[in-house]
């Protein structure tokens, strides 16, 4: 059996109160015997070097830890801080941040949706190479495939009409590695699952704050701030997926 902590949307901005929510999940996701931790966006609110510094700080954790960025971050920054990646010259790659963690019994690529300056999301040809690549490479091993956007409309419009663009790129990949077992994001701030491409598609909790459907709240967007932050833990057994949301109090 093999467990995943799935963390989002934690949106470090130098306040308190957002990196009091984020240091209760992963203090808490840090202290369980987890096989791995991911972090799939929206690291930081605005991008800056100071809010991935706050961040730094709260992921040193026992339990490896693969992340992606989100629309929210900025590339160059997150390297720079998160990830000690830079080119030769000194300047950091403003590139995709593609990131692939192989475990002895699964391997877990998380690509880079976003595109810098606008909040919906696309897997650039590069990034649909790079997870190709890595798919083939172990043929045999499941895989979960992860990133920022979701591929399909959730039922929240505000954040549907900001998913993950042409999504039957990503969909054209998947199909030739049968491998991979589930597709994971993050973006929404509300746990959910659906499918795309005939995989599930498991969306993890904000931790900021909790996204709720049209229908729950008359307000634009329908936000709750008050709820608790929660985390996502996708079980593998006998090539079966299980999610778990837990709120963390």
């Amino acid at each position: 059996m093999l467990v995943l902590a799935h963390v989002s949307d934690i949106h470090i901005d130098g306040s308190d109160r957002n990196t009091a929510r984020a240091t209760r999940v992963l203090d808490h996701v840090g202290r369980l015997p987890v096989d791995a931790i991911l972090l799939t966006g929206d690291i930081a609110d605005h991008g800056a070097v100071e809010e991935y510094e706050i961040t730094r700080g709260l992921i040193e954790t026992r339990a490896p830890l693969v992340l992606c960025p989100g629309n929210h971050d900025i590339r160059e920054n997150l390297r720079k801080v998160l990830l000690g990646d830079l080119n030769g010259d000194g300047v950091g790659s403003g590139g995709p941040v593609n990131q692939v963690l192989r475990l002895p019994g699964a391997t877990i690529a998380l690509c880079d949706s976003s595109i810098p300056g606008r909040p919906d999301g696309l897997l650039s040809d590069e990034t649909l190479d790079w997870l190709d690549s890595v798919l083939t490479a172990a043929p045999d091993v499941p895989a979960f495939v992860g990133m920022h956007h979701p591929a399909v409309p959730l039922g929240i419009p505000y954040v549907d009409e900001i998913r993950l663009g042409e999504p039957e790129r990503l969909a054209g990949v998947l199909a030739r590695h049968p491998q991979v077992v589930a597709v994971l994001a993050g973006h929404a701030h509300t746990g959910a699952a659906t499918t795309f491409a005939g995989l599930p598609l498991l969306v993890a909790p904000g931790v900021v704050n909790t996204a709720l459907l049209p229908f729950e709240i008359e307000s634009h967007p329908p936000v709750d701030r008050d709820l608790p932050p929660a985390v996502a833990f996708h079980v593998l057994d006998e090539g079966r997926v299980t999610t778990h949301y837990r709120p963390v109090g």
